[in-house]
């Protein structure tokens, strides 16, 4: 690529990650790896407040580190997106309140409570699909050419929406595998550079299949570890240990997602816990991030606070800013990502979102062969994956009955009756979020 002059759009600028990709931006830039003229923080009216405040800080940690790159901050997404170059999402329609519905609502029914997982990610893809697709038709006419970054949850279900509705380029991130190469390198206490995964899945449904460490495959080795209580999940995972016989089974690590459905029932029960003693994940996100905010209005803070590292989003901007240069330079660096299946995985259909490795150009994302699953991951990743493509087609037209088939065949619900209750509930719960669902709700007033 030729151009020497980035303009980089962040929608969803206000959120508390911010700090984190505008020092992953800073330091690129100073390093003479991307050339960002612009950084343009977007967010909605709901969230001026933390705009301005978030956006403060970006503007004094881009002074102090004598960085070149304009910031600015806007509640006009259209205006920002004019001739951006590279455009991150990392935004949560209906904020945190909807994400503790999300979380509470399926607890009502015996259910997990989950925002990504379950009924609860169903519907915050149903939230995200129709914003995420106006995006989309924004840049088709704003910035055609530019390349969309997402990390908005569900990550992989956004990135395939995108995929087969747009026709926008877009890489789908999401901070799990990265996480599990750095654990895997604190229990060898080496650097994560040494480390080697093969990743293969969907995103919060994938697998670390053949593990290397300076070379040596230490996969069995680092099962053995995760037997003993080596945690390698993510902060906003309850700690329980995968069931032994289950890790010998498939001879891979799951990540750390893969609890909910390997321990749906202890899984439960701590969901259950969790809200009548210190809140859901979603309330203790709340009260994190009026902490961080306090923290961000300080004017004489200048640099990312530690304390973000609690916000469970740990490793996102190492992930998002590299991916951005492996695509400018051109690199051909392995990025673990959501792209195209295109045959990758011989049992999904080719135009199917997966999380593996790839190799990164300026073409963009390129998948490595994954080979043969094991059976039953084979079994429960074709499942998960109708369930991703009912959501999606939901998503996009509003069709209740694919939802109900949906939640039917996750293995979170896999109860027609419970299914059917918590769908309605959480429908009439997110009525405002869900402008494909209008005749749905017109039908069915009471």
């Amino acid at each position: 690529m030729s151009k020497d002059a980035l303009k980089i759009v962040t929608i969803g600028g206000g959120s508390s990650y911010t700090p984190e990709i505008i020092e992953g931006f800073i330091e690129k830039k100073i390093a003479g790896l991307l050339p960002i003229k612009e950084i343009h923080l977007v967010d909605i009216e709901a969230g001026k407040e933390k705009l301005t405040i978030v956006g403060g800080l970006a503007k004094r940690m881009v002074e102090k580190a004598g960085a070149d790159i304009k910031i600015y901050l806007t509640l006009d997404r259209r205006e920002a997106l004019k001739d951006a170059d590279y455009v991150t999402t990392q935004f949560r329609v209906g904020l945190l309140p909807a994400r503790i519905r999300d979380e509470k609502i399926p607890l009502k029914y015996d259910l997990i409570g989950q925002e990504t997982n379950g009924a609860g990610g169903a519907m915050k893809a149903l939230r995200t699909i129709p914003v995420i697709l106006d995006i989309c038709k924004d840049m088709e006419e704003l910035c055609p050419d530019a390349w969309l970054i997402n990390f908005t949850n569900p990550s992989g279900i956004i990135t395939e929406t995108v995929l087969r509705h747009s026709t926008i380029k877009v890489v789908g991130l999401c901070n799990i595998p990265i996480g599990i190469v750095n654990k895997i390198a604190k229990l060898y206490d080496t650097q994560a550079a040494n480390v080697s995964v093969e990743f293969s899945g969907l995103n919060h449904f994938v697998f670390a299949k053949n593990i290397y460490v300076h070379g040596k495959e230490v996969t069995k080795e680092v099962i053995e570890k995760v037997k003993d209580g080596s945690e390698i999940s993510a902060k906003n995972i309850p700690n329980f240990s995968f069931p032994a016989d289950i890790l010998d089974a498939v001879g891979m690590i799951p990540a750390g997602y893969l609890k909910y459905y390997y321990n749906r029932e202890k899984m439960l029960a701590d969901c259950k816990r969790a809200a009548q003693e210190e809140g859901t994940r979603g309330e203790v996100v709340t009260q994190t991030e009026k902490e961080l905010f306090e923290l961000y209005k300080n004017e004489e803070l200048a640099v990312k606070p530690k304390q973000l590292e609690e916000r469970g989003g740990a490793h996102y901007s190492e992930a998002a800013v590299n991916l951005i240069d492996s695509i400018y330079n051109g690199d051909g660096k392995i990025h673990y990502v959501n792209v195209r299946n295109n045959g990758t995985i011989h049992s999904l259909p080719n135009d199917a979102a997966i999380e593996c490795n790839c190799v990164v150009t300026h073409r963009g994302a390129l998948p490595l062969t994954v080979g043969a699953l094991e059976t039953s991951v084979r079994g429960q990743i074709s499942l998960m994956k109708a369930y991703e493509e009912l959501i999606i087609h939901a998503g996009v037209t509003g069709e209740y009955l694919a939802v109900l088939k949906a939640l039917t065949i996750n293995p979170l619900v896999n109860d027609s009756d419970k299914a059917v209750a918590v769908l309605k509930d959480m429908l009439w719960a997110n009525q405002k979020y869900l402008p494909q669902f209008a005749d749905w709700f017109e039908q069915n007033r009471e």
